[in-house]
C-alpha cells in the first residue's frame, strides 16, 4: 500500500565515536539516526532499516567506504539509497573515485554543521520525492495496492533471488467470482467499492513482510510468496479465500454464493528446475490452476 509520511532516517557510518557523536547530535532533531561503526554492520543495517540517506566514512578497518558503497549499490534492496562520503581526504582523485562508485555527494572533515545540514536536507528531499514518484507509478489508483507494473518488477527480482538461492517461489492468481454479474446488478460504483474492499482484505491477510499482493487487471489479483513451498502457499491461499468470504459483501446474482467470493490458483517452482525453466512458466501454471478452480465451482483453491 502507498506509504504514509514519516520522519526521514539516516544511517551514519564511522569507526570514530567522536565523529558519530557530532553527526548524531547535529541530525537527531530532524531525522531518525541509526549508527554503525564498521562496514559489515552498515550493510546489515542498510538492508534492514532502508534509510533515506547514508553518511559513510571512507577510511575504516576491514571494509572501507568504497567497498561498502560498491556492495550497497550492487544490492537491489539498497542500490537506490543515496550515499554521502564523509572523510578527511580532499584530493580530486578521491572525489572522482567517490562519485565513480555511486556516491551522490562528498563532505570533508572537520565537519562544518551548516554544510552537513544543507547537503543532508537536499539529498533527503530528493530521495523522498523520488520514492513518492516511484510509488505513484507503481500503485494502482483505485485500490492503493501495487499495480501490474510493480508486479513485473518484483517478480523479476524474486525470480533472480530464488534462482540464486535455489529456493521455492510461489504465485497465487486470484479472480473475483462472477464479477460481471455483480457490476451489472449493483453498478460500476459498487463494483469499484467491491474491488477496493477485496484488495484491502487481501493485503491485510498477508503476514510476512516480503509477501505482496498486486492488482493484475480488472478484478484479477496476484500474490508473490518468496521462499514458500506449495504447502505453505496453499495455506496462504486458503486464508485469502476465507477472509474474502468473511467480508460478507452481498452478491444476490452469484450462482456460487450469496456473497462475494474468489477463486485462486497456486503454482510453486524452483527456478531452473525442469518444470520451471522461466518465470512465465510459473504464471501460466498458476493461471491454469485458477481456471481449474473456476471449472470446479469457484470459491476454492487449487494447486500445482
Amino acid at each position: 500500500m502507498l506509504n504514509s509520511s514519516k520522519k526521514p532516517s539516516i544511517l551514519v557510518v564511522d569507526d570514530c565515536a567522536e565523529n558519530i557523536h557530532i553527526l548524531f547530535s547535529l541530525l537527531k532533531t530532524d531525522y531518525l539516526v541509526v549508527v554503525a561503526k564498521n562496514g559489515k554492520k552498515a550493510i546489515q543495517l542498510a538492508q534492514e532499516k532502508q534509510p533515506d540517506l547514508i553518511l559513510l566514512d571512507i577510511i575504516m578497518p576491514n571494509l572501507n567506504g568504497y567497498e561498502v558503497c560498491n556492495q550497497l549499490k550492487s544490492d537491489e534492496k539498497t542500490k537506490n539509497i543515496p550515499i554521502i562520503f564523509v572523510t578527511s581526504m580532499n584530493e580530486a582523485l578521491d572525489e572522482a573515485k567517490a562519485f565513480g562508485v555511486g556516491a551522490v555527494d562528498y563532505i570533508t572533515k572537520p565537519i562544518n554543521p551548516l554544510t552537513v545540514l544543507a547537503r543532508v536536507r537536499t539529498h533527503v528531499n530528493l530521495k523522498i520525492k523520488s520514492d513518492l514518484l516511484e510509488q505513484l507509478v507503481s500503485v494502482d489508483g483505485l485500490t492503493n495496492i501495487n499495480n501490474r507494473r510493480k508486479f513485473d518488477e518484483v517478480f523479476e527480482q524474486e525470480w533472480k533471488r530464488a534462482r540464486r538461492d535455489q529456493t521455492p517461489l510461489s504465485i497465487i492468481m486470484i479472480d473475483i467470482d462472477n464479477f460481471k454479474l455483480f457490476n451489472d446488478h449493483y453498478g460500476h460504483a459498487s463494483g469499484d467499492a467491491c474491488i477496493k474492499k477485496v484488495a484491502e482484505a487481501l493485503h491485510n491477510s498477508l503476514s510476512r513482510a516480503g509477501d505482496m499482493v498486486f492488482r493484475y487487471g480488472g478484478e484479477e489479483f496476484v500474490v508473490i510468496l518468496n521462499n514458500t513451498s506449495v504447502e505453505g502457499a496453499k495455506k496462504v491461499a486458503s486464508v485469502l479465500c476465507d477472509n474474502i468470504k468473511s467480508l460478507g459483501i452481498p452478491h444476490n446474482l452469484s450462482p456460487t454464493a450469496e456473497y462475494v467470493t474468489i477463486s485462486l490458483g497456486v503454482a510453486t517452482g524452483i527456478p531452473q528446475r525442469e518444470s520451471c525453466s522461466n518465470r512465465e512458466d510459473l504464471i501460466v501454471s498458476a493461471d491454469k490452476m485458477l481456471y481449474i478452480s473456476k471449472d470446479r465451482g469457484r470459491n476454492q483453491v487449487n494447486c500445482l
